[in-house]
């Protein structure tokens, strides 16, 4: 862990190699979807890098750090996952006051469209658009809550919303 703290590329892909199939199956067990497990295992492993510094080898091994992070990150994803289905329950379940049923035919409509739209952004992209248009939050708390810097918080934004402008317009991404 200390090569991998000081940047060695080459001790964390040996590290890497030892450990990830033990990482992946930790957040496989909670989030029951091999796609999105190993998403979520590679978030781990960026988190592994970026944290390097962090590892205090008295308090456990590489391994008992690594398993820490896979179960928190792969708890995270199936709340942050949940939140969103019951959001969107919600706002389909929402009375809309409309004078003619057409357009209520026509909201529902959009509500597919845009649903479809942001179901196409990346993960990352996505968890930023959720906070900041769901949760209400700044594009400062974003990079806080995703432990990344504001200005990639702010491009994840940027590029997700011009995504979605695309494929509501009918352009390809």
């Amino acid at each position: 862990m200390p090569r991998i703290a000081a940047g060695d590329q080459e001790a964390f892909a040996t590290w890497y190699d030892a450990t990830s199939a033990i990482a992946y199956g930790i957040v496989l067990r909670v989030v029951r979807n091999p796609a999105l497990a190993e998403e979520v295992t590679q978030e781990v492993y960026v988190e592994a890098w970026r944290q390097a510094t962090r590892f205090d080898p008295t308090r456990g091994s590489s391994l008992t750090w690594l398993s820490t992070i896979s179960r928190r990150k792969a708890v995270d994803r199936v709340r942050s996952t949940e939140r969103a289905a019951r959001r969107d329950e919600r706002a389909a379940t929402v009375a809309i006051d409309v004078e003619d049923p057409s357009d209520l035919v026509v909201l529902q409509d959009e509500w597919r469209r845009a649903r479809s739209a942001v179901d196409t952004l990346s993960a990352a992209q996505r968890q930023a658009i959720e906070l900041v248009y769901f949760s209400g939050c700044t594009h400062r708390e974003v990079a806080e809550l995703l432990d990344i810097p504001l200005g990639t918080a702010k491009a994840r934004i940027r590029d997700a919303l011009r995504q979605l402008r695309r494929k509501l317009e009918g352009r390809s991404t």
